[in-house]
C-alpha cells in the first residue's frame, strides 16, 4: 500500500464496508442502525487509503450548538499509523461552530493522548454510561467560525 489518504462525506453505499471495520457494528444491530442514521444524516466523514475506507469520524452540531465528534473509529488492521489523527484533523477543520467537544472513556488511554496532541482538554465526566468506566468530554476551540465572547 501507498500512503495516499483522502476523505469524503459517507453515502448509503459505504454502509457495508463501514460494518466491517467498526469493532461493534459487526456484532451490535444498533451500531449498524446509528451508522445508517449517521450517512443519512451527511455526518458520516470517511478516510481512505489509496482508495480504501479504513476509518470514520462523526461529526455534527447540535451538541448545545457546538460541534461533537460523536465517533472516530479506524480499522483494527490500519491503527497505529497516523490515520486517526489525520481523521481527528480533518474533523477539527470541518466544525462550523467556535466550539468543538467529543467524549471518549476514561480507559481509552490511546484516544486521550491523541486527544492532547491535538489541543483538546479535558471539559468534565459524564457517569452511568459504561457502568465503572465514566466518559470524559474534551473541548478545543473550532475553526470554522469566530470566537465566542468570554
Amino acid at each position: 500500500m501507498g500512503n495516499t489518504v483522502q476523505f469524503r462525506l459517507a453515502h448509503a453505499g459505504d454502509l457495508p464496508a463501514l460494518i466491517d471495520i467498526d469493532s461493534v457494528a459487526a456484532h451490535d444491530r444498533r451500531r449498524a442502525e446509528l451508522l445508517q442514521h449517521w450517512v443519512a444524516a451527511r455526518s458520516c466523514h470517511l478516510l481512505l487509503l489509496d482508495g480504501h475506507l479504513v476509518a470514520y469520524g462523526v461529526l455534527h452540531h447540535h451538541f448545545f450548538d457546538s460541534g461533537f465528534i460523536e465517533m472516530l473509529m479506524v480499522g483494527a488492521h490500519v491503527r497505529r499509523r497516523g490515520l486517526g489523527e489525520a481523521l481527528l484533523q480533518h474533523l477539527v477543520s470541518r466544525c462550523e461552530r467556535p466550539r468543538l467537544f467529543t467524549s471518549t472513556n476514561r480507559s481509552n488511554q490511546p484516544m486521550h493522548a491523541l486527544l492532547a496532541r491535538n489541543g483538546f482538554i479535558a471539559s468534565g465526566q459524564i457517569d452511568n454510561l459504561d457502568p465503572g468506566d465514566p466518559e470524559q468530554v474534551f473541548f478545543r476551540p473550532g475553526v470554522g467560525a469566530a470566537q465566542p465572547a468570554m
